[in-house]
């Protein structure tokens, strides 16, 4: 039971640790780690899933990527985005192509370049572009097309007249980079940051300056016409004037495939890449071997080795966080590696430190891989032990800190400032109470200026408070104060969200709000209760529990609805739907409807639409290529329906 639990609580370790850095890695193009290190937490939640038989709700094996930055208008793809698996060695490269020969024996692989740039989507209506989006979720994605309409080498009409959607991968030259920065402007460390900072920036002018390029290399979604394998693919972007790279090879030999791959030299190209493509070209061969949940099963990615270098560790500081948790922040000697200056890299937590025998003055391998910020990979001098000290207090309060697990917190949840602004900050953001204009700086200045400590002073202030502050005028004091007020009419769900309740995000907010309909019957809710509700574990159900069971968290609840918020309750869904009491999951590709509209049709009808299969789950609603859900579901003996099943259900 123990070790089980153990699992569970590494789980939900690992969950938290890469979304903080897909946020970093995806959202601010600030990466904290490599890919390398990255990837080995990943592989690491994944191996644990499965022992267990449990994923987490808000575990990154539920999604590719991240979800969109607030300040551009959201755009849901036509069909979902994928990743893709990925292979480390030539030897798995092998293994993986010897597979697919094994059940398909004349199959033909092609070879492509894995840029290292944004992904973007392109879609084109009556041979028109009208949109360009960010890759986002998957399902979701931003939306930057006065961004993208900079780029030269895109077309803005194309010959097509059908609706179509390709995916492809805008990035800066590597000679653009260097001419760039011989201009006597900003410093662009690499291209790849360069071009997604570009592509994300509101300002399309500063997007234009950059120079940027585009290579397409795959049609998504297109109306009325098939594609019987890669290369015809292709040559359907070429004769539409879309731009691809001229390297692609193609081989049936896969000793000749992983021998032209270690020919490739990275420093001759203009090009920043950080592995290479190979695919199944036949697109009847990658309909037999389908999806999994997160990519496809007929493409892999060849990462290239990690780049290595040694360097000096000058300072560890030791970061605070929202829910008090201490992360220790390498500051290195600056040293150039790939092309980009090094000068600082997280280490995980206090075991990390003594793990790979570092202090303060050690002299240290670090590795950067796909070039981003690197990872420590451990002491030069292999006698070496760490003699640094655990913090015996918080570095930002002075106040007492305690161990839990592997981690170390500040147990002062009420005045230390940094924990304050993270609540504060969490509370007013776009998924909790959307409080406008109101970020990390606004929090920081209540707090120094009128000594605001929780959150329910928040909904006391008054505008003449803040007319005269730092950053406050008498318009946008009336504006936040207004915003504040207009919070108070909030979902249930997003008043769960805002809390910041330990391990519930919006999406276990929102089953939350859909199980219980009011906050009264969420707090007052039963371990058994709350372990029913679909993709809630044991770890969660006890977050929730113990939250609600603190006497401080209990006042400052109460002092919120004495204070005018109030959470609309959900109403309770259809008793007679034709889903009442059900809970239902949708796969695959649905060709009269997106997944979302899906969901939310069954939501309607009185069902629980969820993501993932598991016992609970009653339905399985399939579209086509539908991966291991479907797999899973045949195995514990779940009722499968088909779309033309699932439109008469629904009365289409």
């Amino acid at each position: 039971m123990d070790l089980f639990f153990n699992k569970k609580q590494r789980m939900q370790e690992l969950v938290e640790q890469l979304a903080e850095l897909a946020t970093a890695y995806y959202m601010t193009d600030e990466p904290l780690v490599s890919d390398a290190e990255y990837d080995l937490l990943y592989d690491e939640l994944v191996e644990l899933e499965k022992e267990v038989g449990e994923v987490l709700p808000s575990s990154p094996t539920r999604r590719v990527g991240a979800e969109p930055i607030k300040q551009f208008s959201q755009h849901t793809h036509i069909q979902r985005l994928y990743s893709l698996d990925k292979v480390n060695s030539l030897t798995e490269l092998e293994n993986w192509c010897n597979k697919i020969l094994a059940q398909f024996p004349d199959t033909e692989f092609s070879l492509e370049h894995k840029l290292d740039g944004l992904t973007i989507n392109l879609t084109y209506e009556d041979g028109k572009l009208i949109s360009a989006a960010t890759r986002g979720n998957g399902i979701v994605g931003e939306q930057i097309l006065t961004q993208v309409a900079t780029i030269k080498s895109v077309p803005l009409t194309i010959k097509f007249k059908g609706k179509i959607e390709i995916q492809g991968e805008g990035h800066m030259r590597l000679s653009v980079l260097e001419k760039l920065n011989q201009s006597g402007g900003e410093i662009l460390k690499n291209a790849r940051n360069a071009a997604a900072g570009a592509l994300r920036n509101l300002d399309p002018k500063v997007t234009a300056k950059r120079n940027l390029d585009m290579y397409c290399y795959n049609v998504g979604y297109v109306e009325g016409k098939d594609f019987e394998n890669q290369k015809q693919m292709l040559e359907f972007l070429k004769e539409n004037s879309l731009p691809t790279d001229s390297y692609t090879k193609y081989y049936t030999s896969v000793s000749e495939l992983t021998s032209e791959i270690e020919k490739i030299n990275r420093s001759e190209m203009d090009i920043l890449i950080d592995g290479m493509v190979v695919k199944v070209c036949s697109y009847k061969t990658r309909a037999a071997l389908g999806y999994t949940d997160r990519f496809p099963k007929w493409a892999v990615a060849y990462k290239f080795p990690a780049e290595e270098a040694i360097t000096t560790i000058e300072k560890i500081n030791w970061q605070v966080g929202r829910t008090g948790k201490l992360t220790p922040l390498a500051i290195l000697a600056p040293v150039n590696l790939a092309g980009a200056t090094i000068s600082r890299a997280t280490l995980n937590n206090y075991d990390d430190i003594l793990r790979k025998r570092v202090s303060v003055g050690s002299r240290v391998f670090i590795r950067r891989s796909n070039d981003v910020i690197p990872e420590i990979l451990g002491n030069v001098d292999e006698n070496a032990k760490s003699t640094e000290v655990m913090p015996t207090k918080c570095p930002e309060c002075f106040s007492h800190i305690e161990q839990r697990g592997v981690h170390i917190f500040c147990t002062n949840s009420l005045s230390c400032k940094v924990q304050i602004v993270s609540r504060l900050t969490h509370f007013a953001s776009r998924n909790a109470m959307n409080i406008e204009m109101f970020a990390d700086k606004t929090a920081a200045m209540l707090i120094e200026q009128l000594n605001i400590t929780s959150i329910p002073q928040l909904y006391e202030l008054k505008e003449e408070q803040l007319i005269g502050l730092p950053l406050f005028g008498v318009k946008k004091a009336s504006s936040l104060i207004s915003s504040i007020e207009n919070s108070k009419d909030c979902s249930l769900a997003s008043f769960l969200y805002g809390l910041g309740i330990p391990n519930v995000g919006i999406k276990t907010a929102k089953d939350l709000a859909a199980k219980f309909f009011s906050f009264e019957n969420v707090k007052n809710a039963s371990a058994e209760q709350l372990l029913s509700v679909n993709d809630i574990g044991e770890i969660i159900a006890n977050s929730i529990i113990e939250f609600f069971a603190d006497e401080r968290i209990a006042k400052d609840i109460d002092k919120l609805f004495a204070l005018g918020v109030s959470p609309r309750e959900e109403k309770a869904k259809e008793s007679g739907g034709v889903f009442s009491g059900m809970t239902v999951v949708v796969t695959g590709k649905l060709e009269s409807m997106t997944r979302p509209e899906a969901e939310e049709k069954i939501a309607e009808l009185g069902g629980a639409a969820t993501s993932s299969v598991s016992k609970k789950t009653d339905l399985l609603v399939c579209g086509t290529d539908a991966g291991s859900k479907l797999t899973k579901a045949q195995s514990l003996g779940i009722r499968v329906i088909d779309e033309s099943e699932f439109l008469e259900m629904i009365g289409r």
